[in-house]
């Protein structure tokens, strides 16, 4: 998207440091000139976290997003030079196993590489020996190879970007420290940004990015936006000259080296070897405390984002450094320091417009490995109004307010620090600070055995222990110890009960949201793409697209009146989205936290409740996708007949001051009936049997709803809508790929989901959600792949092994419905 000099926004960035001044030549490169970067410190090696990375660019990572952001980082870099030295060099990447879970878990990356499109592969202990002649073979079990990574010159790279930026209209202006952000009173529910304020003069703006790096709470405090991140210091250190690397002339010729089993990295400084260290305690540093540049090295230091080396720290990696490396044994460190890098709650970046402050953007906690993908999409997010990459996971907006305290951002912080190299499990979570968030029923679950998870700062029961005694004569095949953690095969018992009987589903944590106000109809038939001008008590399924047709999001809106409606939303990025556009007769409010939901499901859930009521209960009475308020003893609930687990039931809402009563009260009349307790593990299964897709996992804004599945959701005949004209193409032809459920040969096999899906021996896509079905008795999997007919065989990577598969019709469970509606 190009712009005239009459339409170019002003655009000033702070920082230009590797992020800062990526996105000035990303901005540049789309026509937006008129940029402005600062820079407290002195161009081009400023003295923030850029001025010392070492520069290690691994692309492959558990997150889809993550790692497109370091493969464009990888694309661009290596195409930059400067006075003829490349910006990129592409020595490789190479991951140590000395264990047998540290070697299953880089399979496991193997499969992720695959998925993500990265090469690589699992190597022998004597191909790494080959690759990397100094390590004790004889500790190696394995390794995991990825040629194309390699070492980023950080400094280099920000000066080619920053020469290519002002070639094209930006100016870039060091020692210029930002003291204020100025703001006019907006016209809707936020001021907007004008101008940046320094101790050299006044900027004015149309946007502002924020790309501040440790610096970027300071910036936001400025602006009066919330920036969680927590900046720690991170141990790096060089040796003496090896007399086995005598006669290097290059910087490197090995691959960079992990020895992830003890949170170790090694990269060669030609005759030198180069190691950072994530063994040692936290160390975090205050970033309304770090010096200013001219300070700093006043105080002997080499630049503000450089802490002074603490030999007690360190001691315990170098030992373990020997070990790996014994030509080590003969040296000793010869410089080193803790250098200045932040972390955020979930180990994601923070990007995105605050909505508190309208033009105000964030480009922070952004690692060199993810600068130039990130400062892509931020730049395609200004311009053109969305990324060509799903950012969901790194939204500003993603944190609940229970999750931005200065002490959670600093505990949740320091943690990701500590779990950097830590072989993670999918569904592990964060241990502290826990529990945090509670639904009302919290005492009756424990009473009755829950096994918490965490999501979003709420504990979720996944199973309840006092279900162990449904388990008798229910046979399940054995599970490998990977797909066994997190899980019980009581899960299994309650997913049977709900099929069989009746079942309570804890469902408090889902996002709910009340828009009210004259326009509050006609606001919503426009954002959303279903038909919403129907009669209260009408719930509709719908979605929330982008401009392109693209997937922001899946509701549930139920119409409670005439200008009230109920929504069923995802993530606070919803309640932005609609906040944002609501006009000035509409009111746009977050209500789960002062509400709270028990799901009641099974073919005997009328049995329980229709005695709880004097209102029709019956299907004739309350048919499918309908909502009364009304009284389940004496409760008032909103009550939605809806059904995420494919059986008769409803959704029951109330306040959270009588939610303890309500569960009691269900919990009592279900007795006769059998009722159970069950968590989200069974939930998740019986979802997927019936082919419930779930956002941010299955769909997200980079696929229309007509590969996702849900094209039953949109009315293409309705006026105006966000997205539609985008649609109207695409609703006329035939997908190119879809999101494809498939069904395991074997009964004992099982997937977690993100593992690579092969066809005809190549990787044609991946798995987004998966869990055993129990009432099918296979793994039932969903995954992005070409459109393939039903019977089509496939397979699945599962740890270097390939499970066969076999893609399904959908619905997999009661393709007629007639369960839930009867």
């Amino acid at each position: 998207m190009s712009s005239t000099p009459a339409t170019r926004p002003r655009v000033v960035v702070i920082g230009a440091g590797i992020v800062g001044c990526s996105l000035a030549d990303e901005l540049t490169a789309r026509g937006w000139t008129d940029v402005t970067v600062l820079e407290q410190g002195p161009l081009p090696a400023p003295g923030g976290s850029t001025s010392h990375a070492p520069g290690l660019v691994f692309q492959t990572s558990p997150s889809r997003t993550l790692t497109a952001f370091a493969r464009y980082t990888v694309e661009k870099f290596s195409s930059l030079r400067v006075d003829g030295v490349p910006c990129f060099d592409p020595v490789g990447g190479l991951e140590l196993a000395t264990t047998p879970e540290r070697l299953a878990d880089l399979h496991r990356r193997a499969g992720y590489a695959a998925a993500w499109g990265v090469r690589g592969e699992i190597v022998s202990a004597a191909r790494c020996g080959e690759l990397w002649p100094l390590i004790d073979r004889s500790a190696v079990l394995g390794g995991f190879h990825t040629p194309d990574d390699g070492l980023a010159r950080a400094l280099l790279a920000a000066r080619a970007q920053m020469e290519r930026a002002t070639r094209r209209g930006a100016r870039f202006l060091d020692r210029h420290t930002v003291v204020g952000i100025e703001r006019e009173e907006g016209t809707g529910t936020a001021d907007r940004v004008t101008a940046v304020v320094t101790d050299r003069g006044t900027f004015p703006a149309d946007h502002v990015v924020s790309a501040a790096g440790f610096w970027g709470p300071v910036v936001g405090r400025m602006a009066g936006v919330d920036v969680p991140l927590q900046p720690l210091a991170h141990q790096y250190a060089k040796t003496r000259r090896l007399p086995e690397l005598a006669g290097a002339t290059a910087e490197a010729s090995r691959p960079i080296l992990r020895f992830q089993d003890r949170d170790l990295y090694f990269r060669e400084h030609t005759d030198r070897i180069g190691i950072g260290s994530y063994a040692h305690q936290p160390l975090p540093v205050d970033p309304f405390g770090v010096l200013p540049y001219d300070e700093a090295r006043a105080n002997g230091r080499a630049m503000p984002s450089s802490y002074p080396f603490t030999a007690e720290d360190w001691a315990p990696s170098w030992e373990d450094c020997r070990l790996l490396l014994p030509a080590l044994r003969g040296t000793e460190i010869e410089e080193g320091f803790n250098g200045v890098f932040s972390f955020t709650p979930d180990g994601m970046p923070v990007l995105g417009e605050s909505r508190a402050l309208r033009g105000f953007w964030l480009a922070e906690a952004v690692w060199v490995t993810h600068s130039a993908g990130v400062a892509k999409a931020v730049a395609e997010w200004m311009v053109d109004g969305r990324a060509s990459l799903d950012l969901h996971e790194c939204d500003l907006t993603r944190f609940e307010d229970a999750q931005r305290s200065p002490s959670y951002v600093r505990e949740r912080g320091a943690r990701q620090f500590v779990e950097v190299y830590d072989v993670l499990h999918p569904l592990q979570p964060m241990e502290d600070p826990r529990p945090l968030r509670v639904s009302p029923f919290h005492a009756r679950q424990r009473e009755l055995g829950a096994r918490f998870l965490e999501g979003g700062g709420w504990e979720r029961p996944h199973w309840y222990e006092a279900n162990a005694p449904l388990l008798e004569g229910l046979e399940l095949p054995a599970r490998d110890a990977w797909s066994s953690r997190y899980w019980s095969p009581i899960a299994a018992a309650e997913a049977k009960a709900t099929r069989e009987r009746v079942a309570l589903y804890d469902m408090t944590p889902l996002r709910r949201l009340e828009v009210t106000g004259a326009g509050a109809l006609d606001f919503l038939q426009h954002m959303t793409s279903n038909n919403l001008r129907k009669k209260p008590g009408a719930v509709t399924y719908t979605l929330l697209l982008d401009e392109t047709g693209g997937i922001r999001s899946d509701l549930t809106v139920a119409r409670l009146a005439r200008d009230r409606f109920q929504v069923g939303a995802n993530s606070p990025a919803d309640l932005d989205r609609l906040a944002r556009h609501a006009p000035g007769d509409v009111r746009v409010r977050d209500i789960t936290s002062g509400t709270c939901c028990v799901g009641v499901w099974g073919p005997l859930a009328r049995d329980l409740v229709q005695p709880l009521t004097r209102d029709d209960f019956s299907h004739e009475g309350f048919g499918y996708f309908r909502a009364k308020e009304t009284y389940v003893g004496h409760v008032p609930v909103t009550a939605m007949r809806l059904s995420y687990v494919g059986e008769l039931g409803w959704e029951l809402y109330t306040t959270a001051d009588l939610g303890l009563r309500l569960w009691d009260t269900l919990w009592e009349a279900g007795q006769p009936h059998g009722v159970v307790a069950a968590g989200r593990s069974a939930f998740n299964s019986l979802r997927l049997e019936k082919g419930y897709r779930a956002w941010g996992t299955d769909m997200t804004d980079e696929h229309n709803p007509f590969e996702a599945g849900v094209g039953f959701a949109v009315r293409m005949d309705k006026d105006g809508f966000v997205g539609q004209e985008a649609l109207r193409d695409l609703a006329a032809a035939e997908p190119a790929r879809r999101l494809t459920a498939l069904l395991l040969d074997d009964p004992a096999s099982v997937v977690l989901g993100k593992e690579p899906v092969h066809v005809d021996g190549a990787p044609a896509g991946y798995v987004t959600s998966a869990s055993y079905g129990y009432t099918l008795g296979r793994c039932v999997a969903y995954a992005w792949l070409p459109a393939l007919p039903a019977g089509t065989g496939v397979h699945i990577g599962y740890f270097g092994e390939r499970i066969p598969a076999t893609v399904a019709d959908e619905p997999l469970f009661d393709p007629k419905m007639t369960r839930i509606r009867r």
